[in-house]
């Protein structure tokens, strides 16, 4: 009908926007965990010791949280976190623009255009994944060397990016953990095929879920594809953070390196440390990002048809003054 207006929606570029932002702010709500499940996955624990050569040993998330804010303070749970924020902002930004992206391209080479099926979706997902890492990468790095610089030693972004390339392997050691980054992006696929078979266990047949019901699948599968790829979670922190002391200074080079020195010092279990508050905060931050979602998504379609319907009235100002100005210019037997 002629009087009914089109939906408004947001161009790609708004979207990757509009995600990024509402990921910084969940993840800036959970940070302390962030910070936390790093320090938990780069120790190396020795039984019945509270410190190892020199370096507080953790128990547990709370031990975690209780011994940082009684030697650090409260600011020492939000240890780099201005890199942390945007490592997010830039790793989300970039995943939906890269999708955007490799979705048009797919579209585009299909003779026949129909929306792709589940399959093709977590492919092109994971594709735009891959892409986003190899260009977000250096600030995980970054981030992860500050979240375990003891108190004595804390830098700032670009100090701390300048010892990652000064001391090791050049500007690729800002690229280290890359594989495992890239390998870890079969998680959103784990996490949505566990969704779609415990659906069809406690839901069965059902296909409009209520918001809890649907809050409860995401947590679960989501713990599930946390479990199923901590180890590498892990084998991810190691390579990006400094090297223990019984390593002498000696960086690891693959995360096969990495697993087999926490098996031979820690055993097996090791290879799964952290995973509390890995998967807290990833309860969290979905949970956080489910309730935001929406509300950001509506806050930024007001925002870009404000800014819109602002440059829509300054060409017509801008249009109006120069159309006045050719007016007056013009010759009197022209007028």
């Amino acid at each position: 009908m002629a009087g009914q207006s089109k939906p408004v929606r947001l161009s790609p570029w708004g979207s990757a926007v509009a995600g990024a932002t509402g990921a910084v702010l969940a993840n800036a709500v959970v940070y302390p965990l962030d910070l936390v499940k790093t320090k938990l996955q780069v120790q190396v624990k020795t039984e019945g010791s509270e410190k190892h050569e020199g370096v507080d040993v953790y128990e547990s998330t709370l031990d975690a949280i209780t011994k940082i804010t009684e030697k650090e303070g409260i600011s020492g749970l939000y240890s780099g976190i201005a890199g942390s924020l945007l490592g997010v902002a830039s790793t989300n930004f970039a995943y939906f623009y890269w999708y955007s992206i490799v979705r048009t391209l797919y579209m585009a080479s299909n003779k026949t255009p129909k929306p792709p099926g589940t399959a093709i979706e977590l492919s092109l997902g994971a594709v735009a994944g891959a892409v986003a890492q190899i260009f977000t990468i250096p600030v995980s790095v970054i981030t992860t060397r500050q979240q375990t610089q003891p108190k004595g030693d804390k830098k700032g972004l670009i100090e701390t990016g300048r010892e990652v390339v000064e001391s090791e392997d050049g500007w690729s050691g800002l690229w280290r953990g890359l594989k495992a980054s890239l390998i870890l992006v079969v998680n959103p696929a784990i996490t949505y095929g566990a969704y779609q078979r415990l659906k069809d266990v406690f839901f069965p047949g059902k296909n409009n879920l209520k918001p809890w019901e649907a809050f409860f699948l995401g947590a679960m599968s989501k713990a599930l594809a946390t479990i199923a790829t901590q180890p590498l979670i892990v084998a991810k922190v190691g390579l990006q953070s400094r090297p223990p002391p019984a390593r002498k200074g000696k960086p690891f080079k693959t995360f096969g390196e990495v697993m087999k020195f926490i098996i031979d010092n820690e055993g097996p279990a090791a290879l799964f440390k952290g995973i509390g508050p890995q998967i807290t905060k990833g309860l969290l931050v979905q949970g956080l990002l489910m309730m935001t979602k929406e509300r950001m998504e509506l806050l930024f379609i007001v925002l870009f048809a404000y800014i819109t319907k602002l440059r829509k009235s300054k060409l017509q100002k801008a249009a109006g003054t120069v159309a006045e100005q050719a007016k007056t210019s013009l010759p009197a037997t022209l007028k």
